[in-house]
C-alpha cells in the first residue's frame, strides 16, 4: 500500500473477495467425466470484490477495500495488484497459515465461460474486519458487496453505511437467497437476469439488471423505469464484466450522479471490458468509458 492510497479518504467502500482466476480456454463446455486439451492457461487475478474495487478505482473513485487474504503467492499477488491500483489496503488482513482464494475457469471459444471458487482465507472474513474498518465506512460515500463474501459481514456493514448516510450497492452473485433484513438495507442491486428471479416479490429499492450484450434495465420498487442497449463489442471474454459494472456504478453513484446517468457509465465500462482476456486486462479507466459514451452521441 503506497502513502498516496492512505493520505486520502476513500469514497468508495469494497467488501473485497479475492480469489486468484485459474484460466483454462476450451473449445465447449465439456460433459460429465470428459477431458478436453486446453488452447492456454493463465493465472491472473479476480474475486469479484477485487474486481469490483479495481473497477472503481479505474473509473476514478478513491477505493478501500475490507478483505482477508492468505500469506502465500496469491494473497501477495493480490496486495501488489491493489497497490498499483491506488486502492487502500489498510483493513485488508493476511491470514498466517491459510490459502488464498482461487477461482477455476473455462473460457469457451465463444467467449463465455463456466467457474468454480474455493474462497480460501476469504471465508474468515467476519464483522470484526468490520468494526475495525468503522471509520472509513462513515465516512465513504458508497460501500458495495457481493455475495461472495459472508451475509453476515455484508449486513454488518451495510447497518453501519445505512446509520451514516452511505449509499450501499450489492451484486447478488453468485446467487442466493437473501434475507429481508438485508435486502432492506440495499439501496442498489446489480443482478444479472438468473440472479434477479430470486429477488422477485420482495422489497427492492433499485434494480440495475445486467444483461451482458443486451445491455441492462432499470427498475425501482418493482417498476421497470428504463432500459439501456448494450454495446457491439468484438467479444474476447466475459470474465468480469458484471464485477466491472458493478465497480463502474459504485464509482459513478460516489461522484454524484443519479441511478440512470451510473448505469449509462456503467454500461460502457462492462462492454469494454469484454475485449480482453481476463477480468482485469480490459477493464476500462473513466477517460476510455467517456471516449466510448461521446463516440454513441457523436454518431447519432
Amino acid at each position: 500500500m503506497t502513502d498516496k492510497a492512505c493520505s486520502v479518504t476513500p469514497d468508495v467502500i469494497c467488501l473485497a473477495s479475492w480469489n486468484a482466476d485459474l484460466v483454462s480456454r476450451v473449445a465447449r463446455p465439456m460433459v460429465r467425466g470428459e477431458t478436453l486439451m486446453a488452447h492456454s492457461f493463465d493465472i491472473q487475478p479476480g474475486g469479484k470484490g477485487s474486481n469490483a474495487a479495481v473497477a472503481a478505482a479505474r473509473q476514478g473513485a478513491q477505493v478501500g477495500l475490507i478483505a482477508r487474504i492468505g500469506d502465500d503467492d496469491f494473497g501477495r499477488m493480490a496486495l501488489s495488484l491493489w497497490q498499483r491500483e491506488g486502492i487502500d489496503t489498510r483493513h485488508a488482513e493476511v491470514a498466517a497459515n491459510e490459502r488464498s482464494g482461487v477461482a477455476q475457469i473455462l473460457v469457451y471459444d465463444d467467449g463465455d465461460n463456466s467457474i468454480a471458487v474455493a474462497v480460501g482465507a476469504g471465508a474468515g472474513l467476519g464483522k470484526v474486519n468490520v468494526d475495525k474498518a468503522c471509520e472509513m465506512i462513515r465516512a465513504a460515500k458508497v460501500v458495495m458487496s457481493s455475495n461472495e463474501v459472508p451475509q453476515a459481514v455484508t449486513l454488518a456493514a451495510f447497518k453501519m453505511a445505512r446509520a451514516a448516510g452511505v449509499t450501499t450497492v450489492l451484486n447478488p452473485a453468485p446467487a442466493m437467497d437473501l434475507p429481508d433484513e438485508l435486502v432492506a438495507l440495499c439501496d442498489v442491486l446489480t443482478p444479472n437476469e438468473s440472479e434477479a428471479k430470486l429477488l422477485f416479490g420482495k422489497s427492492v429499492r433499485a434494480l440495475v439488471v445486467t444483461q451482458g450484450a443486451a445491455g441492462c434495465a432499470i427498475y425501482q420498487n418493482g417498476t421497470l423505469v428504463q432500459t439501456l442497449t448494450g454495446w457491439a463489442m468484438q467479444v474476447v471474454d466475459t470474465i468480469g464484466a458484471g464485477d466491472t459494472f458493478t465497480g463502474a456504478l459504485a464509482a459513478a453513484l460516489a461522484r454524484g450522479e443519479l441511478l440512470l446517468d451510473a448505469a449509462i457509465s456503467a454500461n460502457a465500462a462492462a462492454a469494454l471490458s469484454v475485449t480482453g482476456r481476463g477480468a482485469i486486462a480490459a477493464m476500462p479507466t473513466l477517460a476510455q468509458s467517456q471516449a466510448l459514451m461521446q463516440n454513441l452521441t457523436k454518431s447519432k
